[in-house]
């Protein structure tokens, strides 16, 4: 079974956080990195401030509905160290992303362990960070519209991801 690593990154939303965690936990994503100032559920020895992350973690659970409990996520600060160490256990990282040298997700092959990067709603991945991927994929837009949602575009890719061949 492929090992499937979700990493959002900078993402404002605590409701798009939740959408992410119920997806991930549907998807079987091994673990979830919710980085930089992604928000994130209450956990033990939290360093926010009790009401802060007690409000946080209410508006991520009306959307997760129960999934921040039984899936596996970490909050990690920067993304850098992430990364590094996913690669050196020998995950391929992936961005979604639209980008000049993005590959298209229903042509792109799975490897076995792979962690997509999500990020910004509105401004994307910052250059920096598609720098250091391996590849970046993209879902094709037919319509009007040039971008989805970034939990509906995470749930797209891991479904590719789960049940590509």
């Amino acid at each position: 079974m492929k090992r499937i690593i979700l990493i959002a990154h900078n993402l404002r939303s605590a409701h798009n956080v939740g959408s992410l965690l119920r997806t991930a936990d549907a998807m079987g994503v091994y673990k979830v990195y919710l980085s930089g100032y992604s928000p994130y559920p209450q956990s033990e020895n939290d360093s926010r401030l009790p009401h802060l992350a007690l409000k946080i973690d209410k508006n991520i659970a009306k959307t997760a509905l129960g999934a921040e409990k039984n899936i596996d996520w970490e909050h990690a600060d920067t993304i850098d160290d992430v990364i590094n160490h996913l690669k050196n256990d020998g995950f391929t990282i992936t961005a979604l992303e639209q980008h000049q040298n993005s590959l298209s997700l229903p042509e792109y092959t799975v490897p076995d362990k792979i962690a997509i990067i999500v990020g910004r709603e509105v401004e994307g991945i910052e250059p920096e960070i598609l720098g250091i991927c391996d590849s970046i994929l993209e879902i094709p837009m037919l319509g009007k519209k040039e971008s989805l949602n970034v939990a509906v575009a995470a749930a797209i890719a891991l479904y590719h991801c789960r049940f590509s061949k």
